[in-house]
């Protein structure tokens, strides 16, 4: 075993001497809780880094910590390695990209949703109240009930800017409107207990809650699953004080299974996804011709900013400090696709837009709390 980790070592050593000489760019990307496949925010900064590594002919290297206190050790791993930049993905990662970035000053870093002191680290920061903002106006066109759902994974100052700036984009298109919001924790643990979050969008769903935005990281999943398995709220288990005002969906086709378990007066319920675009995981039945249960998705383009900075190591032009992306910068959005299209009439996208217009301009500012 040991002559065989020597080996492995030698050729490691070797190949990372190879690549140096041959001057490419080796990128080391450590992710957050949910892996770098959790559909959402992990997934959207590995998309950013496959597409530099298809672009920009660099290499990368991922790191998945099955606990957060293998995090430094994956940091450390790059670094010892002599890696251009490593980027550590989610504010967890903060102290320890701070901490290996001031031993190895004379290499780059990258974190992202999170600001680090050390000089050589670029911290990439979104504004995620704006593009929120504009999920939450389409939210209060759209909802039958004048009552909508926010579920945040952990209770943290991040995810209350997703909150604020939903709340306040619902507020924006129905004054009337009634946002609900719960968290499904206050530890990591927050973000990978689709259980717990399904069992928040039941609760919501009791309230009158027709459209439901989880900002939750994996256990977002369990909000979509919560959706798929009940698909509408009906007329006669509305609770008190509650009932349909609209019906802005009643000529979108239908699915057989929608049909069946819909019928009578009832509205379809909705989820709206987060960070990357979701709209296809509310494509119940395979077919994007019938009504879709993603409204949209906040679109947090981390893959955007994970590219940038890339391109800024790949240029020479690295620079350490805070970058901030917002919709001037591209860095939020909101999805319009195939799946969605349907729910969303350009009108709706108009009024959108003359709603994103006045926030680039300063004109309207979303509150981040």
């Amino acid at each position: 075993m040991k002559k065989f980790l020597t080996i492995a070592l030698a050729t490691a050593v070797a190949t990372a001497s190879l690549a140096s000489a041959q001057g490419a760019v080796r990128v080391g990307m450590v992710f957050d809780a949910g892996g770098k496949f959790d559909r959402s925010f992990n997934q959207s900064a590995y998309e950013g880094s496959q597409r530099a590594k298809q672009k920009l002919a660099v290499q990368t290297k991922d790191f998945e910590p099955s606990d957060p206190s293998q995090v430094i050790q994956g940091i450390r791993s790059f670094a010892g390695e002599g890696f251009d930049l490593t980027v550590g993905i989610g504010f967890a990662n903060e102290a320890s990209i701070s901490q290996v970035a001031k031993e190895n000053p004379d290499l780059y870093f990258g974190l992202v949703d999170s600001e680090s002191k050390a000089k050589n680290v670029a911290s990439l920061v979104f504004k995620e109240q704006e593009g929120s903002y504009l999920v939450g106006y389409l939210a209060g066109l759209n909802s039958s009930t004048g009552v909508v759902g926010f579920v945040g994974g952990m209770d943290i100052p991040l995810i209350h800017k997703f909150e604020a700036g939903y709340t306040a984009g619902v507020k924006a298109a129905n004054p009337k409107a009634r946002v609900i919001a719960q968290y499904v924790g206050t530890t990591p643990d927050a973000w990978n207990n689709p259980g717990k979050a399904k069992e928040i969008a039941g609760s919501m769903r009791a309230k009158g809650a027709d459209i439901i935005f989880a900002a939750a990281g994996a256990s977002g999943s369990g909000v979509i699953d919560y959706i798929k398995q009940t698909q509408c709220l009906k007329a006669a288990n509305l609770p008190n004080g509650v009932k349909f005002t609209t019906n802005n969906f009643a000529k979108v086709a239908k699915s057989a299974s929608y049909a069946k378990a819909c019928a009578g007066d009832s509205r379809p319920m909705f989820f709206i996804g987060v960070d990357s675009n979701q709209n296809y995981l509310g494509d119940f039945d395979k077919n994007p011709a019938t009504l879709n249960h993603a409204l949209t998705s906040m679109l947090k383009r981390v893959d955007n900013a994970v590219y940038a900075l890339i391109v800024d190591v790949k240029n020479n032009t690295f620079k350490g400090g805070t970058r901030e992306f917002g919709l001037k910068e591209g860095g939020v959005g909101y999805a319009v696709d195939q799946y969605n299209k349907a729910l969303i009439p350009a009108s709706q996208v108009l009024k959108v837009e003359a709603a994103k217009a006045q926030i680039v301009a300063g004109k309207v500012k979303v509150p981040t709390k």
